[in-house]
């Protein structure tokens, strides 16, 4: 055997970008991050629905691009299923897909999505696959998308059950995050999404968590200053992991953003899908906090402060999921590390907390004490009626 082994080194420029008004006319934010070549084009997928909170957004689209003609060749507007349900078949990706060649667009050209998480999910999968990728320009709408999923690399559907079974990493030619969209969405999708917001605090920056500590009640209201302030660190704090972590596309198993996922990814998938991403993640941190304090690895008044946090922020501290049984008895949230590990490679790795701002990766879970923990959940949330 003659074995040659050649190292390629890639280089992705990762931009982010912060505005207001992304598509009025004089906001130079979207024109100026498009790669201008002759006979390049730009075909917007909306998320399906998203006027019925935008009204004027179609309409504001399409005079962008009519008043800003020397940015692209403009190929049209087109709507793409959003929300969970929309990943959980091919529908919605072929959907995209039928856009992107109907259009006409080729790997020079740009694809704008604008829409929440799982929206941007399936649109940035069709973007990833089709022509081998083409340059994909990220519009968040939600507090969940312009916090997290919407500036990091990862797109994908669900398959056979299993949440983002398929999909590619692919880095966005950039992300804008637009305030105005964060502002206009419905009062409970404002604030669910700050479940993230509080996730990378606690697992990478204890100045902010005192920060969102001391701003919980404006954030609360989701006044508009302290919503802005804490998406865009948020946002900035998990793109800053992504870029300098040493790991983008996760090719090991350490993955500290992932903190009370593998319960939440689980109870997602229990629930059909009708439990929300957001609500999930709150409910999977209490789960990995409690375990934490019951090992000895995060002192108790530390976790104590977080849960106030979400509780003040009405994000749910507890569900019945999680006390739900197989037909041979056993606890089937703990099904979800075995789906974790499975999506990791074979090898086991959650985050626990050791701190605020501080975790360390575990590769062995005590079942015995993680069903203890959710029965002890199960009691508090009880009292609390």
């Amino acid at each position: 055997m003659s074995l040659h082994t050649l190292n390629i080194h890639l280089d992705f420029p990762y931009r982010v970008a912060f505005t207001h008004g992304v598509f009025r006319p004089e906001n130079d934010a979207l024109a100026g991050l498009m790669e201008q070549r002759e006979g390049s084009r730009v075909l917007v997928l909306v998320e399906e629905g998203l006027e019925r909170f935008y009204p004027s957004l179609p309409a504001d689209i399409d005079r962008y691009f009519t008043e800003r003609a020397g940015t692209a060749d403009y190929a049209g507007r087109r709507t793409v299923p959003g929300g969970e349900a929309a990943k959980t078949t091919f529908a919605a990706w072929e959907a995209a897909l039928r856009h992107i060649v109907e259009a006409g667009i080729d790997r020079h050209s740009h694809i704008v999505a604008v829409g929440g998480g799982a929206f941007l999910d399936v649109a940035g999968f069709a973007a990833a696959t089709a022509h081998r990728g083409i340059r994909l320009l990220r519009v968040p709408t939600t507090t969940l998308s312009q916090a997290d999923s919407g500036v990091g690399v990862k797109n994908g559907i669900n398959f056979m059950g299993q949440k983002n079974y398929l999909g590619t990493f692919a880095v966005p030619w950039a992300t804008l995050n637009d305030f105005l969209f964060l502002h206009s969405q419905p009062f409970s999708l404002k604030r669910a999404g700050l479940a993230e917001v509080v996730k990378v605090a606690v697992v990478k920056d204890a100045v902010f968590f005192d920060w969102l500590e001391e701003h919980a009640g404006a954030l609360a209201a989701c006044r508009p200053d302290i919503l802005e302030h804490a998406v865009e660190r948020s946002a900035l704090l998990h793109a800053e992991h992504i870029a300098r972590g040493g790991d983008a596309f996760e090719m090991g198993s350490s993955r500290p953003l992932d903190f009370g996922h593998w319960a939440a990814h689980y109870m997602e998938t229990m629930s059909g899908y009708t439990l929300g991403h957001a609500e999930a993640v709150s409910v999977g941190m209490c789960l990995d906090i409690l375990y934490s304090v019951k090992k000895g690895w995060l002192p108790s008044r530390q976790a104590e402060r977080i849960i106030a946090v979400l509780k003040s922020l009405e994000l749910p501290v507890f569900h019945p999921l999680l006390t739900r049984r197989t037909k041979d008895g056993a606890c089937e949230i703990l099904k979800g590390l075995e789906a974790f590990r499975e999506h990791l490679g074979g090898h086991l790795t959650v985050l626990m907390l050791t701190g605020i701002g501080k975790g360390m990766d575990v590769h062995e879970i005590d079942a015995a004490l993680m069903e203890e923990c959710i029965r002890e959940m199960q009691v508090q949330a009880a009292s609390a009626e």
